[in-house]
C-alpha cells in the first residue's frame, strides 16, 4: 500500500529543522545547512543531487538511500521551491537545483498563488497546488501510480500532515549540533496522543536516525 513518508529530514539537538532568517543566500536559513553534514558526502547525494561519483558507503549512506525508494511523487512546501514570496512576479524561478533536479518524478508545491506546471529535465514536474494539503495529497497519490508519497519539507508543511496524522512513517536524522532558534518541527504536537512511536534508532558520528512510525 502506498505510503506518506518523510525521510532524510534533519533535525538540530533542540529541534529547529532550519535556521532563522531563510533567504537566496541562506537557504535553509542562518546555519541551517550544516545540519545536514551527514547527507553531503553519502553517495547518494552525490549522485542523485550533485551528479558525481564516490562518497561515504555506511549507515549514514543507508538511510540516504532508503530516503529515494519507491517514491513515486514528492509534495514540497512553497519554501522548498524557492524564496519567492506573494504572487509569481514571473517564470523565471524554476527551483533551488537547476535544469535537472534530483526528483525525477511529478512534485506538488503547496502554494496560495495560482502557475502552469513546469516541466524540467530528467522526469520532474512541478505541479502548483493552491487548495491545500489534502489535495495535494490526493493528486500525488494518484501521480504516484502506487508507490509512495514523500514530503520533502520545509518545517510547517511536514507539521501540517503530522497534525492531520496522515504522515505514516517518518525517519529524523538528529545532528550534534545546537541552532537555538529557527522552525521547530515538534513543538506543541503531542506525537504520542497523534499516534506515533519511535521503531528504530541508529547513531552515526554525523547523526542519530530514528524512524517514526503512524500505529
Amino acid at each position: 500500500m502506498s505510503k506518506l513518508r518523510v525521510n532524510a529530514f534533519t533535525l538540530s539537538l533542540d529541534g529547529y529543522g532550519a535556521g532563522p532568517d531563510q533567504n537566496l543566500q541562506n537557504p535553509l536559513g542562518i546555519g541551517g545547512e550544516s545540519l545536514h553534514r551527514w547527507f553531503v558526502d553519502t553517495r547518494t547525494f552525490r549522485n542523485m543531487v550533485l551528479g558525481q561519483d564516490g562518497g561515504t558507503t555506511d549507515a549514514d549512506e543507508s538511510f540516504a538511500a532508503r530516503s529515494f525508494e519507491n517514491v513515486g511523487a514528492w509534495i514540497l512546501g512553497r519554501n522548498m521551491f524557492g524564496p519567492i514570496r506573494g504572487e509569481w512576479p514571473d517564470e523565471t524561478w524554476k527551483g533551488w537545483w537547476g535544469d535537472n533536479p534530483p526528483y525525477h518524478v511529478p512534485v506538488f508545491v503547496l502554494t496560495h498563488f495560482k502557475r502552469a506546471p513546469i516541466t524540467m529535465e530528467g522526469g520532474t514536474t512541478f505541479h502548483f497546488v493552491t487548495d491545500g494539503i489534502h489535495s495535494a495529497l490526493e493528486q500525488a497519490r494518484s501521480a504516484a501510480g502506487g508507490k509512495d508519497v514523500r514530503v520533502g519539507g520545509g518545517v510547517s508543511t511536514v507539521r501540517r500532515y503530522l497534525q492531520e496524522k496522515l504522515i505514516d512513517t517518518m525517519h529524523l536524522a538528529i545532528s550534534p549540533m545546537l541552532l537555538g532558534t529557527g522552525e521547530h518541527l515538534l513543538a506543541g504536537l503531542d506525537m504520542v496522543k497523534l499516534g506515533y512511536r519511535c521503531t528504530e534508532q541508529v547513531a552515526t558520528a554525523l547523526a542519530t536516525h530514528v524512524i517514526i512510525d503512524r500505529a
